[in-house]
């Protein structure tokens, strides 16, 4: 028991780090760099578009370079126009606050990133991709939705839904694992979403609990499309080297092109782990973990309905153009038999009561939130627009990089 809580713990520290992270670690551990897949790995460079992925610094992007998405609303918004409560997430390239709306007292998620970091990791391309994305998610419910954005010379704001119901790897921590209709009830919401992106010519690329919220009722809200990638058709492929070690698809670790069934895979990593409390093919040892995922079968204990052993053994196919979604998509997820409890145009209506209640008692309940993020006291300048002083050659030249970002609905999309 007490190896296994151990392996546990360790488990949850290591999927706080980010994936370059990882790939720095792994390069100095040299029992792991003797194994062939990891060598040939880390002759890649950390999880950027093909385009961008030269690793030499470079300096800020010249006016020539501007990232420019083309005509948008210059909103008046500014950080001061927000009380900033707590802080509730953070990323690599800033944080996420709860935030009230001085004007109409509204709560809203603030995601605030600095331009320099992002610069500095030639991140712009995710980012845009990232609001992109979050621009088409308001018509699904369980996509977090953006309402507007804004910039200042130093910084980039996404006002996004506060969702508050905490992340599933945070239940899944305190429960271990969840009962196989409430883990059919996440899977179904979580397909619903992915269906929906790919819809859109959309690949996620990031499933994993971290990513999937609980809102104040219970449904599933998907977040952080930074990793997403636009216009791949239905036949389409890409190649970035990109995601979450344990739910890396074989495909992506053996550098082969790679379509949207990568997301199956991980929505069948993410329901096996629902119902195991690991994920499929984890080890401690990340050259084991990556050998285990390209080479070893999928061993499934029999505690599980035959349903959900074949959903799992169809979704964690190693063969991508063998993998359950490969043919038609979401339409081969939703009509599998695991799913056939599911009335989908109850669930994408929210009329399927969610098997756990968060029971939150309002906007300032925190209860799901990690303390790790809301003990942190929020930095002043978060509210504050940079003054003159900061008004250098760096910010003007990081401010021009960001062209076309701030954003704000129109009219029309409120009718």
């Amino acid at each position: 028991m007490k190896d296994k809580t151990t392996a546990l713990t360790s488990f949850m520290k290591q999927r706080r780090m980010g994936l370059n992270d990882f790939i720095q670690r792994l390069a100095t551990n040299s029992y792991a760099c003797k194994h062939p897949e990891v060598q040939s790995i880390l002759n890649l460079s950390p999880p950027q578009d093909a385009e961008l992925m030269n690793t030499n610094p470079s300096p800020p992007p010249s006016p020539s370079q501007q990232i420019n998405l083309g005509p948008s609303s210059n909103p008046s918004a500014k950080p001061s126009d927000f009380h900033f409560l707590k802080v509730i997430g953070k990323g690599s390239f800033g944080k996420v606050l709860l935030a009230r709306h001085r004007a109409d007292d509204e709560f809203y998620a603030v995601k605030v990133l600095q331009k320099k970091a992002i610069l500095k990791k030639k991140e712009e391309k995710h980012i845009m991709s990232e609001r992109n994305v979050l621009l088409k998610n308001v018509k699904h419910p369980f996509l977090v939705g953006l309402h507007y954005s804004f910039q200042t010379a130093d910084k980039l704001y996404f006002i996004l839904d506060y969702i508050n119901g905490g992340e599933l790897f945070y239940h899944l921590q305190r429960e271990r694992c969840f009962l196989e209709p409430r883990a059919r009830f996440y899977a179904a919401e979580i397909g619903s979403a992915l269906g929906y992106l790919h819809s859109l010519n959309i690949v996620y690329r990031d499933l994993k609990p971290e990513n999937i919220l609980l809102d104040s009722q219970g449904h599933i809200i998907l977040t952080d499309f930074g990793l997403c990638k636009e216009n791949i058709e239905p036949n389409g492929t890409t190649s970035t080297f990109c995601g979450t070690p344990e739910y890396l698809a074989p495909e992506v670790l053996q550098k082969q092109p790679y379509d949207r069934t990568v997301d199956w895979w991980c929505l069948g990593a993410v329901l096996y782990e629902m119902l195991y409390g690991l994920p499929p093919f984890y080890s401690r040892n990340t050259a084991e973990m990556y050998d285990n995922i390209l080479n070893k079968p999928l061993q499934l204990k029999p505690n599980i309905s035959n349903a959900a052993r074949h959903l799992l053994e169809g979704l964690l196919q190693k063969d991508r153009t063998k993998r359950l979604g490969c043919t038609d998509d979401f339409i081969e997820i939703k009509n599998h038999m695991f799913f056939s409890p599911i009335n989908w145009d109850d669930l994408n209506a929210k009329k399927i009561t969610p098997p756990f209640n968060p029971n939150v008692t309002g906007p300032n309940d925190l209860r799901h939130f990690d303390p790790e993020f809301t003990d942190e006291p929020v930095p002043n300048s978060i509210g504050c627009s940079p003054d003159s002083a900061l008004a250098t050659a760096s910010i003007k030249e990081a401010a021009e990089a960001f062209v076309g970002f701030s954003y704000a609905p129109s009219m029309d999309s409120y009718l």
